[in-house]
């Protein structure tokens, strides 16, 4: 049966709806007095979050967002499609106070991008944590500007679970998300920074976030002003996904990918996989098909060593292999 629960949780300014989700997560909510544990945690969080989430308005696009500012100083962290075409914007805290800011850098292949406040000042901030250690089932809280800033009411918060990892620097969970929440954070339990929604999945429950991960990555790239990438709101185009440099096939009664094409200069090349070679898995999981081994490498990133189990006419053969960035292969080409 796929019930859900609805519980209110209330606080100055604040309301939240609370799902009871399938009891999958690392911290399973048993009976009531679990999930009373975990409403008040979600509270907690939220109440320490809720001031350093901003919404983000470009008077020159048009466009508006959120984010969340991570340092005293005023540096906010939001989407790189929230601040596209912008070189400053007006940053909106949930009191209605408004000051300027100034867009510093992004990345566009991984939807990551920098906001720095003009005004000095000490500023509600939130710290970062880490996205990578995340896995399916891990309970977050998810905060944004919904539809734009609205003075009656503070940003809602939105409480669920991740559901995968990848691709990329990606995650994807089931927090309900809405247009105007792009840009905005994504946190742990512990009320730390995991991610910032990237794209907003048809069903609204279904939504990617880029990691924080990835921040750190590009950090004083993006710091210093600099620009990069290709904005694409399907993690799976992402220019930065790794790849092996195959062309993939299959045929029925076969298990695993068909290398029906291997790309001069790619990474399976230098390892010396051959058209017509099987995958048959990678470090170790089984790969039945092109769908499965596209998920597994969406979970590594570019420069990971993987070890591809192959079939050759009837050989078993094990090879290494480094991965490449897709936009690294083919601008190699």
């Amino acid at each position: 049966m796929n019930m859900k629960r609805m519980i209110r949780i209330t606080g100055p300014g604040l309301g939240l709806a609370l799902a009871c989700l399938p009891l999958a997560a690392r911290e399973p909510t048993r009976n009531l007095e679990d999930l009373a544990r975990l409403e008040a945690k979600v509270e907690e969080v939220s109440r320490k979050v809720l001031p350093a989430t901003v919404a983000l308005l470009s008077e020159k696009t048009g466009s508006s967002g959120s984010g969340v500012i991570t340092t005293a100083d005023g540096l906010i962290l939001t989407a790189a499609h929230v601040v596209q075409g912008a070189e400053e914007l007006l940053v909106v805290f949930p009191d209605g106070k408004q000051v300027r800011g100034k867009v510093l850098g992004a990345n566009y292949s991984k939807d990551v991008a920098m906001v720095r406040i003009a005004d000095d000042g000490k500023w509600p901030f939130v710290e970062m944590g880490a996205s990578k250690p995340l896995q399916a089932g891990d309970w977050v809280v998810a905060l944004g500007h919904s539809a734009g800033f609205d003075a009656n009411r503070p940003p809602p918060v939105r409480f669920g679970r991740v559901i995968s990892k990848g691709p990329g620097n990606f995650l994807t969970t089931d927090c309900t998300l809405i247009g105007g929440d792009s840009g905005g954070p994504l946190f742990d339990l512990e009320g730390k920074i995991v991610g910032i929604h990237s794209s907003i999945g048809q069903s609204l429950t279904n939504n990617n976030h880029a990691g924080i991960d990835g921040f750190r990555e590009d950090w004083d790239r993006m710091f210093a002003g600099e620009a990069w990438g290709e904005l694409s709101l399907n993690p799976f185009a992402n220019p930065e996904m790794p790849v092996l440099g195959i062309g993939m096939g299959m045929m029925r009664g076969i298990k695993g990918v068909i290398v029906e094409s291997v790309v001069h200069g790619s990474p399976a090349a230098a390892a010396g996989v051959r058209p017509g070679d099987v995958i048959r898995s990678l470090d170790g999981s089984a790969v039945r098909n092109a769908a499965e081994l596209l998920q597994i490498l969406a979970k590594r990133q570019a420069g990971d060593q993987v070890k591809l189990g192959l079939l050759r006419d009837e050989d078993s053969l094990a090879m290494d292999v480094t991965l490449k960035r897709r936009n690294e292969l083919f601008e190699a080409r």
